[in-house]
């Protein structure tokens, strides 16, 4: 059985050469959380006192702003980092997708590259073998796949690592965007290959700032907010906790149908909202959980 339990976890790290204050803000904005000045050693206490319980079948967003411990979460969840205090119990195969370039070696083609990244994700070089084709049909790269990588684009190097990670079957998916390099063309067909890889996974917990790509493969979210989770519940409240308006208004209407709802009944209420506020003078609405 699929399942993540964690419980009172708390991920600290102290810095032995902070001198400076430039130094300490600059590490603190790649790991989230907050300085903690009472020791005489510097700590980072990227994550604080993190209670939480998922289970197979479960699609979960992490959002919140730059530094609030969504990736240091996922470096929890994937025994990348230790709790300090606390406890990390995971039952299951992790996938951990957090830089498309890991695993990859700018000085060999990219044929060996899809090779190299499927070992780093977990596959046998045989079982990377049997996928070749189908990643290179995937990635349109042609010719290019017998290069060196540092002969490659940012949207190629990303094609190719999409390609590869795609390709897998993971029991617990543990995915930080970064797709956003590659084409719109490229970027829907991508989407639609990673909605399948969603599917076939038993677990997804998935940080982002694109609602759209949250609502195509998520149902649920959690709040991140210095190192603290601030809400956990379904996707829909817990960003419009987090954001301070209903997300459907800021989606295309493309999007919306990709989930599912009707983007004219969304208008609709949104004129009907903006009435109620005008003739009551109240300020923005929030559903019942984010009031």
């Amino acid at each position: 059985m699929v399942s993540i339990d964690v419980n009172n976890a708390s991920v600290a790290f102290p810095i032995f050469d902070a001198k400076s204050r430039s130094l300490k803000k600059k590490v603190l904005g790649k790991v989230g959380g907050k300085i903690g000045t009472e020791a005489k050693v510097p700590v980072i206490e990227a994550l604080h006192d993190i209670t939480l319980s998922l289970n197979e079948g479960e699609r979960v967003a992490l959002v919140g702003h730059n530094g609030a411990g969504k990736s240091t979460l996922l470096r929890l969840l994937s025994g990348i980092y230790e709790p300090t205090t606390g406890s990390c119990r995971i039952s299951g195969k992790i996938a951990p997708i957090f830089d498309m370039g890991v695993g990859m070696d700018q000085e060999i083609s990219g044929y060996e590259n899809i090779l190299i990244r499927g070992l780093y994700l977990g596959k046998s070089r045989r079982e990377m073998e049997k996928r070749v084709d189908d990643i290179a049909e995937f990635t349109e790269l042609g010719d290019y796949l017998q290069m060196p990588l540092r002969t490659y684009s940012t949207g190629m190097r990303v094609r190719l690592a999409l390609g590869v990670v795609t390709s897998i079957d993971p029991e617990i998916l543990l995915l930080d965007e970064g797709i956003g390099a590659v084409d719109d063309a490229f970027l829907k067909k991508a989407r639609n290959r990673l909605a399948d890889l969603v599917r076939r996974s038993g677990m997804l917990v998935f940080a982002s700032h694109s609602d759209e790509l949250l609502f195509e493969l998520c149902t649920s979210a959690i709040w991140m907010d210095e190192g603290h989770i601030r809400a956990h519940g379904s996707l829909r409240d817990v960003i419009w906790q987090y954001k301070g308006y209903d997300p459907y208004q800021n989606m295309s209407a493309e999007g919306l149908e990709r989930i599912g709802v009707n983007p004219a009944e969304v208008h609709r209420a949104d004129n009907s909202l903006a009435s109620e506020e005008l003739a009551t003078g109240s300020g923005s609405v929030a559903p019942d959980g984010a009031r």
